[in-house]
């Protein structure tokens, strides 16, 4: 059996290998295949929760498939939505029920929350509404054959400059959000939308004119790429992590710890405080694993836990791909010495043994040798 460092990397080596080979499974692909074909049909809650097939394979996207009996529970959370603070997904502490529920906005989107996208549902009521205030009935001539015109061509732009570089559609965009394509500065609106919305001193975030936030997430270039005018979170993306998730759970299957390590390589981008990890039970174990802790310590007090990650790791360097590829590689050679993949392996043999007689290979234990604390 290979060791929890090896395993790792061959799957890390080359992610979307590893998945386009999950894809493939004849279970997995067939399961993929009835989702995308059957959940654009879904209108409501009730459409989705009763289809049992479509309702496991979302909530297994999102890691939830621990729940997807509860469907009451589930219910709720979509019903209730997450536009108020105080919604019942936005008070769980499982942050995954607020995803979930946003990818599946019936409370939001009604029955255009399977196949909706902001640049087309959100852009086209926006140009509406906008043609009412400057005097135009939005069932006019003209209104309708921009909107035609726009939902026949949008989703061909792949890019900021494809966007611009037409003008009707260009024009049609700003309009939607009262802005105006012939007195805009070209240099800040592209400025706008390379900028993005997720950096809160972004371009589009430091204007007064919240109307460029408003484009800036519409048009989210900067987080979706060349998705962003096809993406439906209901479909293609809620399929990737399904996919995601089959992928760690098969490896987890041989070695949790290297479904740990996948897991946090996936997250972490998203950490933004030691909080986000502590509120993590996966999170919080592979950053003990990393610095040797016990798992003991998890019953300390959380200010203190925070405080000793913060010592002895800069949370920043999770957003750097070669910094956190350095981490995971010091958490799995940690796993393996706590948990041998060889029986007859402990740590102590593991640390003065030879690789060779032991199962452990060489290049981990050059790895090991490499990291630093």
């Amino acid at each position: 059996m290979l060791n929890t460092y090896t395993s790792y990397q061959l799957i890390a080596k080359d992610i979307n290998k590893s998945i386009t080979q999950v894809e493939q499974q004849p279970t997995v692909d067939r399961d993929t295949q009835y989702y995308l074909a059957n959940i654009g049909k879904v209108t409501s809650i009730d459409d989705f929760v009763n289809n049992d097939r479509l309702f496991k394979y979302a909530m297994k996207a999102y890691g939830l498939e621990d729940m997807d009996y509860a469907k009451a529970f589930m219910v709720k959370a979509l019903k209730e939505g997450i536009s108020d603070a105080d919604s019942f997904a936005n008070k769980l502490t499982d942050k995954r029920y607020a995803q979930f529920v946003a990818a599946f906005n019936f409370a939001a989107d009604g029955t255009n929350a399977t196949v909706y996208n902001p640049t087309q549902q959100q852009v086209t009521a926006n140009y509406a509404t906008q043609a009412q205030i400057a005097g135009l009935d939005p069932n006019s001539d003209y209104v309708k054959g921009e909107t035609t015109y726009y939902l026949a061509n949008i989703t061909k732009v792949k890019s900021i400059d494809d966007l611009m570089s037409n003008d009707r559609l260009y024009t049609y965009a700003l309009a939607a959000f009262g802005l105006d394509s012939a007195t805009e500065d070209k240099d800040l609106i592209k400025s706008v939308l390379q900028g993005g919305v997720k950096d809160p001193d972004s371009v589009a975030n430091q204007q007064t004119n919240k109307a460029y936030a408003g484009l800036a997430a519409a048009f989210n270039f900067a987080q979706y790429g060349d998705t962003t005018t096809t993406r439906v979170a209901a479909q293609q993306p809620t399929v990737d992590m399904y996919l995601r998730q089959t992928l760690e759970e098969n490896a987890g299957q041989t070695n949790e710890g290297v479904r740990l390590a996948l897991y946090f390589q996936r997250k972490a981008p998203d950490i933004t405080s030691w909080y986000d990890v502590l509120a993590d039970t996966a999170l919080a174990s592979v950053v003990r694993s990393a610095l040797g802790l016990p798992d003991s310590f998890a019953t300390a007090d959380i200010d203190k836990q925070a405080q000793l990650f913060g010592q002895k790791l800069d949370i920043k360097d999770f957003s750097d791909p070669d910094k956190l590829s350095k981490f995971l590689t010091r958490f799995t050679s940690m796993y393996e010495i706590a948990h041998p993949t060889s029986t007859a392996v402990t740590s102590v043999s593991v640390l003065f043994a030879q690789p060779t007689t032991i199962g452990i290979s060489t290049d981990l234990m050059m790895a090991m040798q490499q990291l630093k604390f």
